[in-house]
């Protein structure tokens, strides 16, 4: 077993509360360092011990302020790179512009390769990050990398709470999240059903269900939930389709502003998400954090003792 005397875990700007859960279920505290903006903008940073011949890793969620965040993190990188760090492992507990991964029209960039590019440019040797909203996403790096699924971590709220079986249909709130409703749906034992739309997000209002809701709990399932909307107008669906009780759960709470005012005024009894993110703007009221620390610190301590990481990646899988 490798000595986690030569591990060192750092924390950055954009989610310090989930660095700390993370850090105590690894069993290492943060290491030091210091973090400033000058007045023009410009992000220093400065680590406050020595991290020659450490695997280090960094725990940065590139959430808004995306920009800010994405520069800490590679200004960090670049400073354990000059410090001599014998790895450097970045720990993305969100990954921002992940939607950025293909191009949709002419001239269009892909931003998820880009970004991508830049973090192993910079000197990162490992990514570790949660449920990334595209899974080719891992394909734009040239380094490992270890996407890690929330699915199971829903999975047991929700049979604690006693919400599976046929009395609850799990819900896609649009087509390309049917795999992840299929995957929560195996482990609730549960039918599954779609909502499509004839032609793209601009026809919200003309959606329609693919399946059976009628006389069910329908529980709404998508990996981010920035402005309510989409599980807003999902949830107006499977009412009017007849759902007994409506919940919703996502990977990444984003809830930028007005996302409160939106979801509160929807019949959705609760909210779940992940604490990948920590959010300034106002959360509804039903809300309900669950935390995945503990998976990422249990895959941050195999990838340091040079175990498989493979056994977290319980998606579909039944445990």
């Amino acid at each position: 077993m490798s000595d986690r005397k030569n591990m060192k875990l750092f924390a950055l700007n954009s989610n310090q509360e989930i660095a700390q859960k993370i850090a105590q279920a690894v069993g290492v505290p943060l290491g030091k360092l210091s973090s400033r903006q000058f007045s023009d903008g410009e992000i220093q940073v400065n680590i406050e011990e020595s991290v020659r011949g450490y695997d280090v890793y960094i725990i940065q969620s590139t959430s808004f302020p995306v920009n800010n965040h994405l520069m800490e993190l590679l200004i960090m990188v670049d400073a354990c790179v000059r410090a001599s760090a014998h790895s450097i492992n970045v720990v993305l507990p969100y990954f921002g512009y992940a939607r950025q991964d293909r191009i949709a029209s002419s001239r269009e960039p892909l931003t998820a390769k880009l970004v991508a590019n830049m973090l192993v440019k910079a000197g990162v040797d490992r990514i570790l990050t949660l449920d990334l909203h595209a899974v080719q996403v891992q394909g734009f790096f040239d380094i490992p990398v270890d996407n890690l699924y929330t699915v199971p971590l829903f999975a047991k709220h929700y049979c604690d709470k006693g919400l599976r079986g046929s009395d609850v249909v799990v819900v896609s709130p649009k087509n390309s999240g049917v795999k992840r409703a299929r995957s929560l749906a195996e482990y609730l034992d549960a039918p599954i059903a779609i909502i499509d739309y004839p032609q793209d997000d601009a026809t919200r209002n003309e959606g329609y269900i693919i399946g059976d809701v009628a006389g069910k709990k329908a529980i709404l399932i998508d990996d981010i939930l920035n402005t309510g909307r989409t599980f807003s107008e999902a949830a107006k669906i499977v009412e009017h389709e007849g759902a007994t009780e409506i919940y919703a759960v996502s990977s990444h709470g984003l809830f930028v502003e007005g996302a409160d005012e939106l979801l509160d005024n929807t019949k959705i009894k609760e909210i779940l998400v992940t604490d990948s993110v920590a959010t300034k703007e106002k959360t509804p009221k039903n809300v309900c954090y669950i935390t995945a620390s503990e998976l990422i610190g249990d895959a941050i301590v195999r990838i340091h003792e040079r175990k498989p990481v493979s056994p977290l990646f319980g998606y579909n899988k039944k445990k």
